[in-house]
């Protein structure tokens, strides 16, 4: 699979109604409560970089990282128009590597449901917590929920036009193996009356809450808390969207696990 290839260019047309500067803000805030103020923090996942952006324009040394080099491009051009110095690496974040720890690892806009298997999740809970983070470093991501996908998004059929471009998003929920699939169909100009039709697939997978504290206790990180998006309250049966904190510790001895 291929994702995010013609959707790349239109992106952040169809983006446009996510309130990217106030989950920065509440991302920012996370940080700001453990102490995490400036320093380097790796944005996993970062797509166009949007967030990438907002959170070195809160005064962090960012790193983005995203296996589309499509979406990647997009990415740069908002750090040539800002000026940003941001450190942007085409790899897939099943297998990231970097050449130093970090003060932080966020992971947002349901970039860890496109990870199908626990297994892998577990990988990058781990590469984190024995690679990756500095002492006391933060990883936190977001994850669309099993309510979400079976209540509100499956079998549901979205679409879009404009003038630049239009999509039609149709959702198809397995309960079983808990597998949303996106069959998405876009139109993206290229001339003034013409238009190039793509088709893209795309899977995410849900997860349980008792199987996201599972793998986090596997990983050897610290399990925080998980919120109900954009609060400070514990996840409910109902949340849409939810917010994972976890902290790389160290061992009684002092040293990092």
């Amino acid at each position: 699979m291929e994702a995010y290839t013609g959707f790349a260019e239109v992106y952040d047309l169809f983006m446009d109604n996510v309130p990217y500067e106030q989950w920065a803000k509440y991302i920012t805030g996370l940080l700001r409560e453990y102490g995490i103020e400036d320093g380097l923090v790796l944005d996993l996942g970062c797509g166009t970089g949007t967030m990438t952006e907002l959170l070195a324009e809160a005064g962090y040394d960012m790193i983005g990282i995203d296996q589309s080099e499509e979406m990647l491009e997009e990415a740069l051009e908002k750090k040539e128009a800002s000026g940003h110095d941001i450190l942007y690496l085409c790899q897939d974040m099943r297998e990231f590597e970097l050449y130093g720890t970090v003060r932080a690892i966020v992971c947002v806009c349901d970039s860890m449901n496109y990870i199908l298997e626990e297994e892998e999740i577990l990988d990058i809970l781990s590469a984190a917590a024995y690679n990756y983070l500095d002492y006391d470093g933060l990883f936190i991501f977001d994850l669309n929920t099993e309510y979400k996908y079976r209540e509100l998004l499956g079998e549901q059929t979205i679409a879009e036009n404009r003038e630049e471009g239009s999509f039609i998003w149709e959702n198809y929920y397995d309960e079983t193996q808990r597998i949303n699939e996106y069959q998405l169909t876009l139109f993206v100009r290229e001339e003034k009356d013409l238009y190039r039709k793509y088709e893209e697939t795309h899977y995410q997978r849900a997860y349980s809450l008792d199987t996201v504290r599972n793998l986090v206790e596997r990983s050897g990180l610290r399990l925080l808390h998980i919120y109900d998006a954009f609060t400070r309250e514990p996840a409910r049966e109902d949340s849409e969207r939810i917010y994972v904190i976890c902290q790389r510790e160290k061992t009684d001895k002092g040293e990092q696990i």
